[in-house]
């Protein structure tokens, strides 16, 4: 069996971090959040954060108990309810969109009287999308029990997991009886298994716009200091001014720290010394995703600001030679552009919960396969 040890900000100092790239980036990741806490860096985030190492690898650990107005990366009542409610507009159709919007009320009044958000998450990052270590079987097995022994009465979750990226992961906590509940449509962009005419046609498209709109790319060595203020101001007005202030709000000193230590690959597009828009990705193995995405709102649609950004990406991929993983939202779009759709699920274990939880979690297990997923296909969201 692998070996599990646990560490908190108390004993943190006594793990020996592991010498490689994956080891290194947890360490000038997760040091600083152990040491100054999370909400220094994720404003709308409160939780226990814990280390815990498998066979040397580490692991971020988050407990939480309630917590119902945390961002969705520590909340699934964040996910399942309060964001999904605002997200019903996308559909579209008023009469569904009420309907829906009463069934998510209803339902979120009973998930806060079971206490659903008693939960512990594994392998959490705090972001949209979390990427693996390579783990065996028999370590997520070992990982698992860890977990349920030290937490008996919390649900313990899985997120960011897919047939395509994480196989092992998925199939393994499929046989350690988890549920495996739906938790959005994403969309992976894969060079290996090339792109249509049509789709190389926008993509080239696409790429001329930066030189037509006469943008700067700025590469990471390029971005200093002094933007980080408008660094912080672009993401905040893409993902939460315009999308929702449920994703994790990132704070100035999370994007220094990200720069600092190159936790993120930043990238800009400047223009008349102001930069207008930016990304900032990490990699793990294969697979890379972008947790930073930010731009000017408040310049016309017409300029492209999101299209430049999603070429650049897909580049960079390329040049990386890595999986793409884009994330959710914007559906057509990024199929345009030579993206597949796959259902990201979040194993959840809750066997060791009362009747009312495990009660929850099938309804919203079933829920979901019967009305959310179909949904999500139909509308190709």
């Amino acid at each position: 069996m692998a070996t599990v040890v646990w560490y908190s900000s108390e004993n943190i100092h006594q793990l020996v971090w592991p010498e490689d790239a994956y080891g290194s980036y947890a360490r000038r990741y997760l040091l600083p959040m152990l040491q100054e806490g999370v909400y220094t860096y994720v404003a709308n985030v409160q939780t226990e954060l814990l280390v815990l190492t498998v066979d040397g690898i580490p692991l971020p650990i988050t407990v939480n108990e309630a917590e119902y107005t945390n961002s969705y990366v520590c909340s699934p009542y964040t996910h399942y309810v309060s964001y999904a409610e605002e997200e019903l507009a996308m559909l579209q159709r008023p009469r569904l969109e009420k309907a829906l919007a009463l069934l998510l009320r209803g339902i979120g009044w009973c998930l806060r009287r079971i206490h659903f958000n008693r939960v512990v998450q594994i392998n959490n990052w705090l972001v949209s999308t979390n990427l693996y270590p390579q783990l065996t079987a028999e370590q997520v097995e070992a990982v698992q029990q860890a977990v349920q022994l030290r937490y008996p009465k919390h649900v313990v979750i899985w997120r960011s997991l897919n047939e395509v990226t994480t196989p092992i992961v998925q199939s393994t906590l499929k046989q350690l009886h988890c549920r495996l509940i739906p938790s959005r449509q994403i969309y992976l962009f894969d060079h290996q298994t090339g792109v249509s005419s049509r789709t190389r046609w926008v993509i080239k498209r696409d790429r001329r716009l930066i030189d037509s709109r006469q943008y700067e790319v700025v590469e990471p060595g390029a971005i200093k200091e002094q933007d980080i203020p408008r660094i912080a101001e672009l993401y905040r007005m893409l993902y939460i001014d315009k999308y929702s202030a449920y994703n994790p709000q990132f704070t100035e000193p999370f994007f220094r720290l990200a720069l600092r230590e190159r936790l993120l690959h930043i990238y800009g597009l400047r223009k008349d010394g102001r930069l207008d828009a930016v990304l900032g990705f990490f990699g793990r193995d294969a697979v890379m995703t972008t947790p930073l995405f930010g731009y000017d709102t408040t310049l016309p649609a017409e300029t492209g600001l999101y299209r430049m950004l999603s070429i650049l990406l897909i580049d960079l991929s390329e040049k990386r030679g890595q999986l793409l993983h884009e994330s959710s939202g914007v559906g057509q779009f990024k199929r345009n552009r030579g993206a597949y759709g796959v259902l990201e699920v979040s194993a959840v274990y809750d066997r060791s919960s009362s009747l009312a939880i495990r009660s929850g979690w099938w309804l919203l297990e079933q829920l979901l396969y019967r009305i959310g997923v179909p949904l999500i296909q139909k509308l190709k969201l």
